[in-house]
C-alpha cells in the first residue's frame, strides 16, 4: 500500500511537533515535511509532493486561504484538511468554497483527526461535527450552481446522492440495478452539467444543496 504523504503547515513549531507525533501514530501515514509560512509550504509541495496537507489558516508570508487558492490552481490532486483554532462557521464555509477537503478545529479528538485523514484520502469530504448542517446550507447561498439541481433528472439526482454518500460505482450500480457503464455515464453527465470535474466536488455540491444529511 502506498503511504499517505503528509505535509504539516503551521506557524508554531510546538504545534507542528504535536501534530506530527499524532499523525505518525497512524498506520500507513508518513510526514514528509513541515512548514511555518505560506510561501514555504508552497515550495515544499513542489519538493516533497505530499498526498495530504494539514493546513493552519493564520500564518505569515501567505495565509492559509492564500495557500488554498494556489493549491486549487496548481495542485488540484492534493487533499487539504484545514486544522485551525478558528471555530467552524464562516471559516469552514470559506475553506470548503476554496477547495479544502476537510475542516477541523484544533480541539478535535485524536480519533477525529485520524477519521478525517482516512475520509479525505478516499476522495470524500470530512466536516467536523461542530460544523452544523445549517452552516453548510449557508455555504450554498448565492451559489448559482445550486439552481442547477432542478435541471437534473431523478436518476441523476439518485446517482449524485449515492456518490455523496460514499458508494463506489459498482455499489451504485447494484443499488439502482443498472450497469456500471450506465453509472459512469450518469457521473460524466453530472460533471458536465454542474461544471464539476472530480468526485470530491460532487460531494461538496451535494452538501451545498442539502441533497444529503450531514450528521
Amino acid at each position: 500500500m502506498t503511504p499517505i504523504r503528509v505535509l504539516i503547515v503551521d506557524d508554531h513549531a510546538l504545534v507542528r511537533a504535536g501534530i506530527r507525533a499524532l499523525v505518525e501514530r497512524i498506520e500507513g501515514v508518513v510526514v514528509v515535511g513541515e512548514a511555518g509560512k505560506g510561501k514555504e509550504a508552497l515550495a515544499m509541495i513542489k519538493e516533497h509532493k505530499p498526498t495530504l496537507m494539514l493546513l493552519d489558516l493564520t500564518m505569515p508570508e501567505g495565509g492559509g486561504f492564500e495557500v488554498l487558492d494556489h493549491v486549487a490552481k496548481k495542485f488540484p490532486k492534493l487533499r487539504v484538511i484545514v486544522l485551525t483554532v478558528h471555530e467552524a462557521g464562516e471559516y469552514a464555509i470559506r475553506a470548503l468554497r476554496e477547495g479544502a477537503a476537510g475542516f477541523l478545529t484544533k480541539n478535535a479528538a485524536i480519533t477525529e483527526l485520524e477519521q478525517a485523514i482516512e475520509t479525505v484520502i478516499r476522495g470524500e469530504i470530512y466536516i467536523s461535527p461542530e460544523t452544523s448542517r445549517k452552516t453548510l446550507l449557508e455555504y450554498g447561498k448565492g451559489v448559482t450552481k445550486r439552481d442547477l439541481l432542478a435541471t437534473l433528472s431523478p436518476r441523476q439526482r439518485e446517482v449524485l446522492r449515492l456518490i455523496a454518500e460514499g458508494l463506489t460505482t459498482k455499489q451504485i450500480a447494484q443499488v439502482l440495478e443498472i450497469s456500471v457503464k450506465t453509472v459512469e455515464t450518469h457521473r460524466a453527465q453530472l460533471m458536465q452539467r454542474l461544471d464539476i470535474h472530480d468526485v470530491a466536488g460532487l460531494v461538496r455540491y451535494a452538501i451545498i444543496v442539502g441533497l444529503i444529511d450531514v450528521e
